[in-house]
């Protein structure tokens, strides 16, 4: 999931400290694989093993980003084939 920010970065910045706590949440439900803010900080990018975008949305709708309007997401399917996660499976599984 892709997010862009929808207001300043001062306003974004305020809601940050909820947000970080809220994907804290999704690391413990075991969805988060990875997580990060954009250079330069227009959004970032959480990496979620989800079955499908429904619940991917689902799941964000939830984000302090999203409940106060600062940002939103955009789902890009990736399926990794090289590199460090190409083998990588849920701990879930």
């Amino acid at each position: 999931m892709i997010s862009t920010y929808l207001a300043p970065l001062d306003q974004v910045d305020e809601a940050r400290t909820a947000h970080l706590a809220f994907v804290d949440e999704l690391e413990r439900a075991g969805v988060l694989v990875s997580a990060g803010r954009q250079t330069p900080p227009i959004g970032g990018i959480l990496l979620l093993d989800v079955d499908s975008e429904a619940r991917a949305h689902e799941l964000l709708a939830d984000d302090p980003y999203v409940r106060q309007g600062l940002a939103e997401y955009a789902a890009t399917g990736w399926q990794p084939t090289r590199g460090v996660l190409a083998d990588w499976k849920s701990p879930a599984a």
